[in-house]
C-alpha cells in the first residue's frame, strides 16, 4: 500500500514523463504548418477538419484504449499510440491529395486516443493518492514542454528545409518515445494476454459516469482550444507573427510555470477550488485575444491561456482519478479524454465552418468561446452551492 512518503521522483516516473515529452512534440510540431499545407494541396475550405478529424478518431478510440489499459496493460497501449505517430509521419509525404491528407488526419488521431489514456493510469499506479495532483502537474509539465518546443521547432524546420523534413522529424520523435517505453516496467497487477474479445466494447465500456462532472468541465473548457488550433495560425500571420509556432510556445511556457504549483495546490486546497480559478483565467485569456487585436494582444492572451491550462490540466486529471475506482482507472481516464477530444473537435469544426477565411470573424469566435467557458464556471459554482464542501472525494 502506498503512503504519502512514497517517492514519486523515481526512474519509472522519469521515463514515462520523457516518453510523453517526445510523443507530445511529435504530433504538436505539425499543427502550425498544416493549415498552409492543406491550402497548398487545394483544400483551404477544409481547414476546420485538420483538428476535427484528428480528435474524432481519438475520441472514438478512447473506450477501446481504456478497456485495453485495464486488461492487457498500460505499456502496450502507450506503445500503440506512439507507433501511430511514427507511421503517419512517413505517410504524409506520400499521400499528397486532399483526400489522402484528411484520411491521415483521421488515422493520426488514434495516437492520442491511446497513449495519454494509458499514461494517466500508469502515473496513478506509481504515485500515492495524496500526491496525484502534484504528479499530474509534473507529468503535464513534460507533456507541455513537448507542446512548446514542437510547434516552434516544426515551423523552423519548414523555414530552413521543407514540410517533408518536418514529417520525418515527427516520426523520429515518435520512435524515441517508443524506445523509452521498452525500458519501463508494467504496473497492471493482473495483466492479460491480448485477445480479440478485448476489442469488444459494450455500452457499459464507453462512459464511466462517476467522472461525469470532470468530463463535462473538460468538454466545455476545451472547445476554446479547438478554435485556437484552427484560427491562431492564420490570425498570427495576419497580425505579423511569421513563426506560427510562437503563440503555442508562449502559452505552453506560461503553462509550464504554473503546472507544478497548481497540481500541488489541488492536493491541499481541493480540486474544484483550483479548477474554478483556472476557468476564470481561461475566460480572461479569450477576452484579451478577442479585444486586443495586435501582436501584443495575441501574446498576452497566450500567456493568460497558458496559465489557465496549466491550472486546469493537472487538477482535472487528478479530479478524474479521485472519482474513479482503482480497477476502472483506464475507463475513467478514457471518459475524460473523450470529452477533451469532443471539445477540441467541436471547437475546431465550428470555428472552421464559421471562419471560412474571413479574418474579421476570428475575434467574435474568441468571444463565443469565452461565453461557452462561462457555462463551465456557472456549473462549478452550482456544484459548490449544492455540495457545500470542496473535497478531493
Amino acid at each position: 500500500m502506498k503512503t504519502a512518503e512514497h517517492p514519486i521522483y523515481n526512474w519509472p516516473f522519469a521515463l514515462v514523463c520523457l516518453s510523453s515529452l517526445f510523443f507530445s512534440a511529435s504530433f504538436n510540431m505539425l499543427i502550425p504548418e498544416l493549415p498552409a499545407y492543406l491550402s497548398s494541396l487545394g483544400g483551404a475550405e477544409y481547414k476546420g477538419l485538420i483538428i476535427a478529424l484528428f480528435t474524432l478518431t481519438a475520441g472514438i478510440s478512447r473506450p477501446f484504449s481504456g478497456k485495453l489499459t485495464d486488461s492487457i496493460g498500460r505499456i502496450p497501449v502507450m506503445a500503440v499510440g506512439s507507433l501511430v505517430c511514427f507511421v503517419c509521419g512517413f505517410l504524409y509525404p506520400i499521400l499528397t491529395s486532399v483526400a489522402g491528407f484528411l484520411l491521415l488526419r483521421l488515422v493520426h488521431g488514434f495516437s492520442t486516443g491511446f497513449k495519454p489514456t494509458a499514461t494517466a493510469a500508469y502515473v496513478a499506479d506509481l504515485v500515492p493518492v495524496s500526491r496525484w495532483g502534484e504528479a499530474m502537474g509534473i507529468h503535464g509539465l513534460c507533456f507541455s514542454t513537448g507542446m512548446a518546443i514542437g510547434p516552434a521547432i516544426g515551423s523552423a524546420i519548414v523555414q530552413v528545409y521543407s514540410i517533408q523534413v518536418l514529417f520525418y522529424a515527427s516520426s523520429l520523435l515518435a520512435l524515441l518515445s517508443i524506445v523509452i517505453l521498452y525500458n519501463m516496467k508494467e504496473t497492471l497487477p493482473d495483466k492479460q494476454r491480448f485477445h480479440i474479445q478485448h476489442l469488444k466494447v459494450g455500452r457499459n465500456d464507453i462512459i464511466e459516469w462517476k467522472v461525469f462532472p470532470a468530463a463535462l468541465v473538460t468538454l466545455l473548457s476545451y472547445l476554446s482550444y479547438g478554435a485556437i488550433l484552427t484560427l491562431v495560425p492564420d490570425w498570427g500571420d495576419h497580425i505579423g507573427i511569421k513563426n506560427k509556432g510562437v503563440f503555442f510556445m508562449v502559452f505552453t511556457i506560461a503553462s509550464l510555470l504554473v503546472r507544478f504549483i497548481a497540481g500541488k495546490l489541488s492536493d491541499r486546497r481541493g480540486r474544484e477550488t483550483v479548477i474554478r480559478g483556472g476557468l476564470i483565467m481561461l475566460v480572461i485569456s479569450l477576452l484579451v485575444m478577442a479585444y486586443w487585436q495586435s501582436t501584443e494582444g495575441l501574446l498576452a492572451g497566450a500567456v493568460c491561456y497558458g496559465i489557465a491550462t496549466g491550472i486546469l490540466s493537472p487538477a482535472i486529471n487528478a479530479w478524474t482519478v479521485d472519482m474513479s475506482d482503482k480497477d476502472r482507472r483506464g475507463k475513467a481516464m478514457a471518459t475524460m479524454y473523450i470529452a477533451l477530444e469532443a471539445g477540441i473537435g467541436l471547437g475546431a469544426l465550428i470555428a472552421g465552418t464559421v471562419y471560412q477565411d474571413h479574418l474579421t470573424r476570428i475575434p467574435w469566435l474568441f468571444y463565443s468561446a469565452a461565453g461557452i467557458t462561462l457555462i463551465a464556471i456557472v456549473y462549478m459554482y452550482w456544484r459548490r452551492k449544492n455540495a457545500g464542501t470542496d473535497s478531493r472525494s
